[in-house]
This record gives structure tokens, C-alpha cells and sequence, in this order.
């Protein structure tokens, strides 16, 4: 190598090196902290004529692990009625939907909130252009509101570098919404305040696991749960190999949806009531009986069984007997109007859809989901940033998916949250329980909640602290306008109810 060569690259060194030198010790940014962020704005509805001014927070607050380092931001929008001199009095209801992978919605704009999306009365029919109309049945009247996002839902994330699965699963869901109610109750001095939870499908999964966290982790007590659309042990919700739980206890559900569709003998069409008091009497008895007998059940009483069935049932007893007696919520929403080359929908079996393969044993898609999630994805998101003055260019994920959900130690069971809800309920005497269901709904049957009712296990002096209502209308009831009225004039009377003995 020459000498000329090597005085080259000794100079190219003693050039670079000073460079070189600043850039290692130039100092590295440091990463933004997640920080939460508040948006109040001021607003007014008329209730029963009487003016109500109230306050919107939407904002996002953050969860952290025991060592106080930030792991997630929820999002959250919380009503509060003006001029309270006396928060003590003013009860506060923490509000959530499902899923799991659901945000809080369809509580929010579609029964709860002094706004809800504007559909037609029958809830059936969603026509752009979408909007928002006044509430005035909303629950706004008696209590303030906070509908909660969980982290992966909404505008709730987890904090850069974070992973969102340790949020994914059943206990993990329920620790990080009771830190999210601790910290709001201290900071908006609401630990005096009566306190309420609402969920809706999984959301009542969520609620009776959350009422017993909130009593035994934070020394919280709760006045009273509202459970809409029931899914607290989903024995009567899977449709698995062995479990011939819910094949009864749907039976009804598709009877009601027969109806609606005139696809019952007239007889059975008459008195809608009668006819399904008729189906459950069969489902518990002589139904279930065939069932639990398998293969031992001889030639007369099947035949007998499948007569029943498709009388029950609007199906042809040929179809009954080649599904052995059971039919699962697929094979029958698309059965039901195979000859009409219609489906009907699983939140909402009024309403009907339109699948390519006439072949398949299962819809291609749920109508009745379709029906309402592109009205309630337009008017959140021009809501929140039009009225709320939430300026994010984030997807506000209306549903999402958090799949595979931990159901920890429900591993290789069905998970059931009612041993939770009895152990509440003896722990808090006071507290009371209300569950509503929508006659129509394919998703969480109006019969499987009450089974779980008659099967909870009370004391006798606690039974009475548990209401169960039906509505017409799906699994989001309060989309058929006269089951909104009725449902939040029930809540309201059983709100006022509990809080008399406040007094």
C-alpha cells in the first residue's frame, strides 16, 4: 500500500472522526409522555318541559401499572347536569357496551344520552343523510352519565410500545375500567355520590364481574346494576357439541320470529303472548326432556318432538328431523325465509337480508348489524368533533377486533358471571339489579336471560332485588322507538325507586 494512499485515508479519518464525535454525543429526544386531555363544552334539553342545562367532558385519562407507569388512555364522554350544589344527590351511572371488542356507542346515541341517532320509529330504517335529534327520554333526568371506551375500542389506546392484549381478556377488561371509575369518582368528587353501572351484552358480562372488583378491590358499593341484552353465562349462549342448553332456550325467539314473519299457523298468530307462554312450557318440558334422552329416544316421541317443532318454528319437520332435533341460531336465520331467498338478521330477527349462496347452512352477513353501524359510526364522529369539540384524526373504532379474548379461568368452560353477581348482591344487600331484554334479539334471547334469572341462586329476601323486563324490538331494543320510552321510563322508575331509600 503507498505511502500517498495512506496519507489519504488518515485524512479522510481526521475529517469524519469530528463529525463522527458530535453525533454520538448529540442528545438522543427523549419520547413524548402520553398525557390526558379534556374537552368541556356546555349544552341544553328540554325534559318534560322543563329546561336541563348540562355539561360535556370528553377526554381520555390514563391507566397506569402499580409502579404509576402509563400503560393506556381511555376515552370517555360524561354528562353532567349544571348548578348541583349537592353532588351527594346526584347519582352518576358509568355506562359501557360489549363485544368484547365494542365501544360504548350504542348506549350512548341510542338510548342513554340527551342525543341519540335520528331512525325511523320502527328501527329498521337507516337512510342517509344521518343525524342527531334530542333525547328527552334520556336518563340525563336522574343521573349524570359517563359512557367508557375500553382500551382498543373508540379513541382508547394503548401508550406507544405498549401491548394491547394485556387489555384483551375478562379479568384484565374489568381491572382497567374499575381503575378508570376509582380515578374519576376521586377526582370529580363523586366516592358520596349513589353509583350505578349499565352494560349491554358483553357489557353485562363486564358489569356483574366489575360490581364485585369495585366492592373488594376499592371498597366501592354500588346502588344498582342495569344489565340490557344478557349474557352472563354462556352455557345458554354457545351453540357447542354436548350443550343442549340454548337450542331450548332460543326455541321461543325463533317462535316470536315466525310470528313477525307470518310463518306460524294462524292459531299460534292470533295471540303472540299466549303462543310463546305455549313454546316456553314446551321448551322446559317436554322438549328438554327429548333432548337429555339422545339416541334413546324412540321413533313415536321424536316424531311427536319434530311435529312441535315445526309448528313452533315456521320450518318444514323434514329440516327439523336432518338437524336432529336442534337447530342453532345460523341454520335458522337462514332457513326461515329460504323460499323468499331471505335471511333474517341475529341482533334483530325483524329484519330480513339478502345472501348469494341460497345453499349454505349459515348467513353471509347480519343485516341487522348492518342496518344501523354505518348511522352510528357518521353521526359519533361528526358529533364529537362538530359539538364536542374533539379535534382527533384517529379512527374512533366503533367495533374491533380483540380476538383471542382471555377468558382466564373459564379456559376450557363457559364463562359464567353469575356466581360474581350473587356474591355482590348478598355482599351489598341494598343493591338492586335490573335486566331488560328485546324479544326479537338472536344474539342474547330474551328466555336465556331468564333462565339465568330463575338461576342465580338468591337468598329468598334478595329475589325481589332483581327485575327482568322484555321489549320489543332486537338486541338493541331501544332502536323500535316505543321500547325506548318504555325502557328508560322503567329504568327511571327503578332508579327512583332505589334511591328513595337514600332518603
Amino acid at each position: 500500500m503507498s505511502s500517498r494512499f495512506m496519507t489519504i485515508v488518515s485524512c479522510l479519518i481526521a475529517f469524519y472522526m469530528p463529525i463522527a464525535a458530535e453525533q454520538v454525543n448529540e442528545p438522543i429526544p427523549k419520547k413524548e409522555e402520553p398525557k390526558e386531555e379534556v374537552v368541556t363544552t356546555s349544552h341544553s334539553i328540554q325534559i318534560n318541559g322543563v329546561e336541563l342545562p348540562y355539561k360535556v367532558t370528553v377526554g381520555t385519562q390514563l391507566l397506569t401499572d402499580d409502579k404509576n407507569i402509563p400503560k393506556a388512555t381511555l376515552f370517555y364522554t360524561a354528562y353532567t347536569k349544571d348548578n348541583v350544589s349537592d353532588l351527594k344527590n346526584r347519582p352518576i351511572t358509568f355506562c359501557f357496551n360489549g363485544g368484547p371488542g365494542s365501544s360504548s356507542v350504542w348506549l350512548h346515541l341510542g338510548v342513554f344520552g340527551p342525543r341519540r341517532v335520528d331512525i325511523d320509529n320502527e328501527g329498521k330504517v337507516a337512510r342517509q343523510p344521518y343525524h342527531l335529534v334530542d333525547n328527552p327520554h334520556t336518563l340525563l333526568g336522574i343521573t349524570d352519565l359517563v359512557f367508557i371506551d375500553p382500551v382498543s375500542t373508540g379513541y382508547s389506546r394503548t401508550v406507544h410500545g405498549e401491548d394491547a392484549k394485556q387489555f384483551h381478556g375478562v379479568e384484565k377488561d374489568i381491572q382497567s375500567i374499575a381503575q378508570f371509575i376509582r380515578l374519576y369518582v376521586t377526582r370529580n368528587e363523586r366516592w358520596e355520590s349513589p353509583k350505578f353501572l349499565a352494560g349491554e351484552s358483553y357489557g353485562t358480562t363486564r358489569a356483574a364481574g366489575l360490581a364485585l372488583d369495585l366492592h373488594d378491590n376499592h371498597h366501592m358499593y354500588l346502588d344498582g346494576i342495569l344489565l340490557i341484552s344478557c349474557a352472563l353465562n354462556f352455557q345458554t349462549l354457545k351453540f357447542t357439541t354436548g350443550n343442549d342448553l340454548p337450542y331450548i332456550l332460543f326455541l321461543p325467539t325463533y317462535t316470536a320470529t315466525a310470528a313477525y314473519h307470518n310463518k306460524l299457523v294462524p292459531e299460534l298468530q292470533r295471540d303472540l303472548q299466549k303462543t310463546l307462554s305455549e313454546v316456553e312450557q314446551f321448551a322446559s318440558g317436554e322438549y328438554t326432556i327429548a333432548l337429555m334422552q339422545g339416541d334413546r329416544l324412540d321413533v313415536e316421541q321424536r316424531k311427536s318432538i319434530i311435529e312441535k317443532l315445526a309448528k313452533y318454528t315456521g320450518l318444514s319437520q323434514d329440516y327439523i328431523d336432518r338437524a336432529n332435533l336442534r337447530l342453532n341460531i345460523y341454520r335458522f336465520a337462514k332457513e326461515l325465509l329460504r323460499d323468499e331467498r331471505r335471511t333474517v338478521g341475529r341482533f334483530d330477527s325483524r329484519l330480513k337480508g339478502i345472501d348469494a349462496d341460497l345453499c349454505s347452512s349459515t348467513f353471509e352477513y347480519d343485516p341487522s348489524l348492518d342496518n344501523i353501524i354505518g348511522l352510528f359510526t357518521a353521526t359519533f364522529n361528526d358529533y364529537v368533533r362538530a359539538e364536542l369539540k374533539w379535534k382527533s384524526d384517529e379512527e374512533y373504532k366503533i367495533l374491533t377486533d380483540v380476538m383471542p379474548w382471555d377468558y382466564g379461568t373459564a379456559t376450557n368452560q363457559f364463562l359464567d358471571v353469575t356466581d360474581d353477581l350473587r356474591e355482590v348482591l348478598n355482599k351489598t344487600p341494598d343493591m338492586e339489579v335490573f335486566m331488560g331484554s328485546g324479544l326479537y334479539d338472536l344474539a342474547t334471547p330474551y328466555y336465556t336471560a331468564d333462565y339465568t334469572y330463575t338461576h342465580l341462586g338468591l337468598d329468598p329476601i334478595l329475589r325481589e332485588h332483581v327485575v327482568s323486563k322484555t321489549y320489543d324490538g332486537g338486541h338493541m331494543m331501544y332502536l323500535y322507538y316505543p321500547s325506548l320510552v318504555k325502557l328508560n321510563d322503567d329504568v327511571t322508575h327503578f332508579m327512583q325507586k332505589r334511591l328513595s331509600k337514600h332518603e
